[in-house]
């Protein structure tokens, strides 16, 4: 019997072939989220990483859209900004009823939306972001969901409806801050309506300022 201890192998890299999961498309997220804060990449690079992270579907193609940042943690990896690890998601659920997100909170990296009969505002116009990319998940029948932004924070959507509406609008607005959060809407409507907007007059202030001293701790 061979008692010799030997180190144990490190764990396989997952194989480029294999399907994204959202915990994937998550890591990679904040990786760019981290890039645009630190100034590796500008608004433009972001937002297209950002709408191809969405739209591939293999874990090889996700590390592609990284391959020439610092991976978490790493030496050049900002100390702040991020989401708190193992935070759990928020979930509204309005069933012929109402709900509502609003006034000065702090929403999760994730948040979760269920309306079946019934009506959920989302509204982030005063909320306090804690980390670069927030992701809202709803799920709409026979409701309405709508969803709230300041002007300069970066929204983005995917989604569709059946015999419904998924509508994000402002999505490409040339003002929007190059620090500002990231809001990612995805969604499905069923005889529902999903919408989300930039809300008039309604702006984060001071952005660079305030994520400077996060990162300066």
């Amino acid at each position: 019997m061979d008692l010799e201890k030997h180190p144990a192998a490190p764990a396989p890299a997952p194989a480029a072939g294999l399907r994204a999961s959202d915990a994937d498309r998550d890591r990679i997220a904040q990786i760019l989220g981290d890039a645009v804060a630190e100034g590796r990449l500008t608004a433009e690079e972001h937002s297209e990483r950002l709408d191809t992270l969405y739209a591939v579907k293999t874990v090889g193609e996700l590390e592609a859209l990284v391959r020439d940042l610092p991976a978490p943690g790493g030496a050049h990896a900002p100390s702040s900004y991020a989401g708190a690890p193992g935070q759990a998601a928020e979930t509204l659920v309005a069933v012929c009823s109402s709900s509502s997100r609003k006034g000065r909170w702090r929403p999760g990296a994730h948040t979760r939306a269920v309306s079946v009969m019934g009506d959920i505002t989302i509204d982030l116009t005063q909320a306090v972001f804690e980390q670069q990319v927030t992701e809202i998940n709803v799920t709409c029948v026979l409701g309405n969901v709508e969803v709230l932004v300041p002007e300069n924070v970066t929204l983005r959507g995917y989604g569709s409806g059946i015999l419904g509406n998924f509508e994000v609008r402002g999505m490409s607005r040339g003002e929007t801050d190059p620090q500002a959060p990231v809001v990612i809407v995805r969604g499905f409507s069923l005889l529902g309506n999903i919408e989300a907007r930039p809300k008039p007059g309604a702006r984060l202030v001071d952005l660079a300022r305030k994520l400077r001293k996060n990162l300066d701790g």
